[in-house]
């Protein structure tokens, strides 16, 4: 780790369709005293803005620079073709690159599939965005590959998707510099990872913050404490109360015997001699 001063909040970049929310609600449950800022920025931009100290560290879409930034990839998603609801595309459940062969295939700027050959026919001009390509395929120019999380974010009523089989697939990851590895960045690194807030391998919170496992033991011990000196005074006591009662017993033992000796020694001396 090269950082280890805890800054006033943690700003987290994040690129168009990625998922968040679940990892967002985890760190304001357990790091409620550090504000969780978030940056929204172009797939194209998210390496820039990490670089450039912009944000602490991003969810962006790989490839990244890895001689500048540290990635952890995080979960990959399917690629679909973005059609018209009445083009033959929408009328089977899937479809792979060879049969958008004869189609004229948008290609925007700012594409985030990596590909080796681009599919079907290529479109006169290239769309600026992805958003813009949406337009485009509502117009009826062509169809659009991206993942599914785009396609959900720009959908329109008129439009629907399908899978593409044997397409390049879209992954995502957290990314941040690799020189400013810190506390925070360990912590939400941890997050994405499912780790517990009291892992070995993550930064355990404040004690304040954390639940009192200490205290529980305190209270644990103080009873099973209290409960075995409970048990040991009753049964001395138990143990004082038989003694006491041997002792009245075997004194009232003795005065019975002694009561019983005095009457036969009365009963000899009551005894009339004959004389001779």
């Amino acid at each position: 780790m090269t950082g280890s001063q805890v800054s006033p909040s943690f700003r987290l970049a994040y690129v168009p369709g990625v998922t968040l929310s679940k990892w967002v609600r985890i760190w304001r449950e357990r790091l409620p005293g550090v504000p969780l800022s978030l940056v929204a920025v172009s797939a194209a931009q998210a390496g820039d803005v990490l670089e450039g100290a912009g944000a602490d560290a991003g969810l962006v879409r790989l490839p990244v620079d890895r001689s500048r930034l540290s990635a952890i990839p995080l979960y990959t998603e399917t690629t679909v073709a973005v059609v018209p609801r009445d083009h033959l595309v929408a009328a089977v459940d899937e479809v792979t690159v060879a049969d958008l062969v004869d189609e004229v295939v948008l290609h925007p700027l700012d594409d985030v599939l990596v590909w080796e050959q681009l599919p079907g026919q290529a479109a006169r001009e290239r769309p600026a965005t992805t958003e813009d390509a949406v337009e485009l395929v509502a117009a009826g120019v062509g169809v659009l590959l991206v993942p599914q999380s785009l396609a959900r974010l720009y959908h329109r009523k008129d439009l629907t998707y399908r899978p593409v089989t044997d397409a390049p697939v879209g992954e995502v990851a957290l990314a941040w510099p690799q020189e400013a590895t810190t506390d925070l960045v360990e912590d939400f690194i941890g997050i994405v990872r499912g780790r517990t807030a009291n892992s070995t391998r993550g930064r355990r919170p404040p004690a304040a913050q954390q639940d009192p496992a200490g205290k529980t033991a305190c209270k644990t011990d103080g009873k099973a404490a209290g409960k075995t000196a409970g048990k040991a005074a009753g049964k001395n006591s138990r143990a004082a109360t038989g003694a006491g009662k041997n002792a009245k017993s075997t004194k009232g033992k003795g005065t019975g015997n002694a009561k019983s000796a005095r009457g036969a020694g009365a009963g000899k001396r009551g005894k009339p001699r004959r004389r001779a």
